[in-house]
């Protein structure tokens, strides 16, 4: 770092101004919100910082987390643009990598090595597109570059990308494949944290917006969509695959018990006269 010398109100006001212009504090403070991947940073004046909204009543804990580093190597590891952010996550979508099911969890890291070059490689993706990957023993690994416990701009569901977190199951869960346990738990895990950080009931819905026609939606189209959404709740797509989407009202369930929410209420019973 630099020390500026004391030479009066002029070298202290140079000095703010040029800390306020380092780059690593720019990115901390940069808000970016924008459909088809541009940037918009909102600027933050140090003098003026934006207040501290009150902290959501129904936060779940951090699951642990195997970190990038568990699994992408010098050997494949591409150069990539800086990460992108939003400024929280209002859902989840849920996914499967359409990968063998028959692996050992000692091997999932070699087949998130092996997702990440494909999809940086043939499909030429700057990263690998999900937030997060869990394996049939539930454990969870960090995917997408720029901090887990941020709301990093994935690559997972054309369309709604924005404001959302992409969680993939390792495996291929069509009609009739067995979905472990395990797996399901993590999902509903990472959901409770996720969402909670935003105040989201995992059992509720979230309005998002389209951000290309090559979504379910038009572009612009707002819409409300479950807080815990299969991938073909904003993609034409079979994923996360039936078996998956037959657990995901339980995954809800389940999310919205670690933030630590009441059950839900009977639907009221009209009767005939």
């Amino acid at each position: 770092m630099r020390v500026f010398p004391r030479a009066g109100r002029r070298t202290r006001t140079t000095a703010l101004t040029l800390l306020g212009c380092l780059p690593g504090l720019a990115a901390v403070l940069a808000l970016l919100l924008c459909a088809q991947g541009a940037d918009r940073p909102v600027a933050i004046h140090l003098s003026a910082p934006e207040p501290v909204g009150p902290v959501p009543r129904h936060q779940a804990p951090r699951p642990p987390i195997v970190p990038r580093s568990a699994w992408l190597t010098d050997t494949v590891r591409r150069t990539q643009p800086p990460p992108r952010y939003d400024d929280k996550v209002v859902a989840v979508f849920v996914h499967h990598t359409d990968s063998p099911n028959g692996y050992s969890c000692a091997q999932a890291p070699e087949i998130i090595r092996r997702l990440y070059t494909g999809q940086t490689g043939d499909r030429a993706w700057d990263d690998i597109g999900y937030n997060f990957l869990v394996d049939r023993c539930g454990t969870v690994y960090e995917g997408r570059a720029g901090g887990a416990d941020r709301a990093v701009t994935g690559a997972h569901t054309q369309g709604f990308n924005h404001r959302t977190a992409g969680i993939a199951a390792l495996g291929t869960f069509t009609a009739g494949v067995p979905v472990p346990r395990a797996m399901t738990d993590a999902i509903a895990a990472v959901a409770a944290w996720k969402l909670g950080l935003a105040g989201i009931d995992p059992r509720g819905s979230a309005r998002l917006v389209s951000s290309n026609d090559r979504s379910r939606y038009r572009e612009g189209a707002v819409v409300a969509l479950p807080a815990v959404a299969g991938h073909q709740d904003g993609y034409m797509t079979n994923c996360p695959g039936a078996a998956l989407i037959a657990r995901l009202p339980e995954i809800r369930t389940a999310a919205a018990r670690l933030q630590g929410r009441l059950p839900a209420l009977p639907k009221a019973v009209t009767r005939s006269p």
